[in-house]
């Protein structure tokens, strides 16, 4: 089957692409945001509302423990997925945000004044203020690894930066603003010669690259279903083994206990012990849908389709005057960021939109990173499996008659 047909094929398990907006068909380039949902995660999560709703574990009738069994087969396809060692190492949470959240807050104990936290320019929001927040608390210091030119991690001054007061590197795999794609293999490997735990954001990579974490010898791993085809909602947290058990848990409440008395409460083995409270259920069979569904893919041909629309989209900008592109021929995942001279990112956006093509604009919750670029804000394009060339050159054509209405 030619490539051209499988994504056509491929792009029918989606309906709400199959919709007009603004008397346009759809072109749906806001993937880096969220993923659209297959067909098949719809139906996992519809069947177990109606067949298997109950809340899991600890209870003795079938459909709490049908509930169970389908949750817990989730995280395991999610060890697999990513190469864990043990489905005890995923932890549930409710995306990327919450996780750092989480490992932020249980670093808490184990930070003193001086100690150090190295994050990189190209983080998310989320990779940020919770570093910030627990400096703050333990007197720890934040640095940041600045950029090359080509707006990519300055590795030597990353080396620089390392210190043996470095406890923690915190690092995006791909960049969720201009989807360059992180040395995180060189990243962690130097971090542990200092004896630093290094926590990866997975969140823009794990729908366009293979991962195992066992390879990369991470200490975390966060990513979230809603970037993966799957629900929001719900997300992962992996971390080795023996790290997990030495940090403390962050929420308290049911299941994350042993006993409880007045006096104490003793905790539960992992995972549970970072799991307070009701999951949320069906966001992890959904999520465990769509693992199946990615496992199912041609991956060597979808992964060869991302990067030509990568590339043929990139070429196209190229060579309009009008576009100032970032990132410009760096080996990118799924997105392409950029400005139209002299006008509002936004404005290009909402222009787009009227021809029915989804973008993203504005600064990607990335406000640092726009600081450095020098700029308010840039559009986002950002392909999934199921976008086409003919999407693509709809895009194309579409901005370049933006920007001659615009400079009319």
């Amino acid at each position: 089957m030619s490539s051209d047909l499988y994504i056509e094929q491929l792009r029918t398990q989606f309906p709400i692409l199959d919709q007009q907006v603004n008397e346009h068909q759809l072109v749906y380039l806001d993937n880096a945001a969220t993923t659209q949902k297959p067909q098949s995660v719809i139906d996992a999560i519809c069947h177990y509302y109606q067949t298997s709703n109950a809340n899991v574990h600890r209870a003795s009738h079938a459909l709490s423990n049908q509930a169970t069994s389908l949750f817990e087969q989730s995280r395991v396809k999610v060890q697999t997925f990513i190469n864990a060692q043990r489905s005890e190492e995923i932890i549930w949470t409710k995306g990327t945000t919450e996780g750092i959240n989480l490992l932020a807050n249980v670093f808490a104990d184990q930070l003193q004044a001086g100690d150090e936290i190295i994050i990189s320019a190209l983080e998310h929001h989320a990779n940020i203020v919770p570093w910030q927040m627990l400096a703050k608390k333990t007197g720890a210091v934040l640095k940041v690894i600045p950029l090359t030119e080509q707006h990519c991690l300055d590795l030597t001054a990353f080396q620089s930066l390392l210190t043996s007061n470095t406890k923690i590197v915190s690092i995006a795999h791909v960049s969720n603003a201009l989807g360059v794609i992180n040395p995180i293999k060189e990243v962690i490997e130097l971090a542990h010669q200092q004896g630093a735990k290094v926590i990866i954001d997975g969140a823009q990579a794990v729908a366009h690259i293979d991962v195992d974490v066992q390879q990369l010898d991470c200490d975390f791993y966060l990513f979230s279903g809603h970037k993966l085809f799957g629900p929001t909602g719900i997300g992962v947290l992996y971390g080795k083994l023996d790290l997990l058990n030495q940090l403390p848990p962050w929420q308290g409440g049911g299941e994350m206990i042993q006993t409880v008395t007045f006096e104490e409460a003793t905790y539960n083995q992992l995972p549970f012990k970072f799991e307070a409270g009701t999951p949320n259920i069906a966001g992890a069979i959904g999520l465990g849908a769509a693992i199946d569904f990615v496992n199912a893919l041609d991956t060597e041909c979808c992964q060869n389709h991302e990067q030509s629309l990568i590339e043929y989209t990139e070429n196209a900008l190229s060579e309009m005057s009008e576009i100032n592109l970032f990132a410009k021929d760096v080996t990118k995942s799924g997105a392409i960021s950029f400005i139209v001279k002299g006008e509002h990112s936004t404005d290009i956006a909402m222009l787009l939109n009227a021809q029915g093509i989804a973008v993203r604009s504005g600064t990607h919750c990335a406000m640092p990173l726009m600081s450095v670029l020098n700029c308010s804000g840039t559009v986002r394009v950002s392909f999934s499996v199921y976008n086409t060339l003919d999407e693509a050159k709809v895009f194309v054509d579409a901005l370049q008659k933006v920007v001659e209405i615009l400079g009319d």
